[in-house]
């Protein structure tokens, strides 16, 4: 989540502590939004990068199922 966040900063020339909670904010709003269970996928994922591709591949799978 640090890349993301850097990145998010970097791009908007916001500081990293807004950069971080602007991304909370948009993680809650997609928490509310999603199907149950998805939008914490999408935090575990954020939080702990691209370690576990079966998350990644789940993530895909149930993004994939909305549309």
């Amino acid at each position: 989540m640090e890349e993301l966040i850097q990145t998010v900063a970097d791009k908007t020339g916001i500081s990293p502590d807004q950069a971080k909670s602007a991304i909370e904010a948009i993680i809650d709003h997609l928490k509310d939004k999603l199907p149950m269970g998805l939008g914490d996928k999408i935090e575990s994922f954020l939080q702990n990068g691209s370690e576990s591709s079966s998350l990644g591949d789940e993530l895909l799978g149930g993004l994939k199922s909305l549309f």
